[in-house]
């Protein structure tokens, strides 16, 4: 039985190393990699999840953390309809970095996206305590104050991952049927990785790659 389904353009955002990629490779191939290599410019994937009667298309833009690339975060989030902004709950700096990717998207992305703050890399707090920089408290209250999503996450462990997604899912208007789709629950389909270099993916922004 075909189901609807709704396209979502994401993007994450947040500084270099916290694990965006890493939160990405996770949830479309439910895999990690100790030592990924940086993202240059950026990376897309695309993910279906089945949420209610409805399929979820997730066209996720991973960006580079890099401050050499900042710049080019607007091509990659106008006309976003979510947004994770992930920082490293070891790193105070990255939740500094975080707060300045929310303001940046509420004053220059669209109107009613759907932003999500993820806090990632607990798995490390899980073995020492003493390795937290970031209190829960503080990222709940910016997130309180900001409208937006909260969660804690670990790429590594694969804990909240799936929640982050289906709970911006979940908050996305959905459209009528579009095109087949199977399953029911959370469905994780294979991923897609596109060359944006490469004849016809015109419609993303010149300059990217999936590295």
């Amino acid at each position: 039985m075909s189901k609807p389904v709704t396209s979502i353009k994401l993007v994450l955002l947040g500084e270099a190393a916290v694990g965006k990629s890493s939160i990405v490779l996770r949830f479309v191939s439910d895999d990690f990699s100790e030592n990924k290599e940086p993202t240059i410019g950026a990376a897309f994937l695309t993910q279906r999840v089945n949420i209610n009667d409805h399929t979820v298309k997730f066209e996720i833009w991973d960006t580079a953390g890099q401050e050499r690339f900042a710049s080019l975060a607007p091509m990659y989030y106008r006309n976003a309809q979510a947004a994770l902004v992930v920082y490293d709950v070891t790193k105070p700096q990255s939740f500094i970095k975080a707060r300045h990717w929310v303001k940046e998207l509420h004053e220059q992305a669209s109107k009613n996206i759907i932003i999500a703050l993820v806090g990632n890399k607990v798995d490390i707090v899980d073995e020492n305590e003493e390795e937290r920089k970031v209190a829960r408290e503080e990222a709940e209250k910016l997130a309180e104050e900001e409208g937006l999503l909260f969660f804690e996450t670990s790429a590594k462990t694969g804990a909240n991952i799936n929640e982050v997604f289906m709970g911006i899912g979940e908050k996305i208007p959905l459209k009528g049927p579009e095109e087949e789709a199977q399953g029911s629950g959370l469905n994780v389909t294979d991923d897609q990785r596109v060359n944006l270099d490469s004849p016809g993916n015109a419609d993303g922004p010149a300059g990217a790659c999936s590295c």
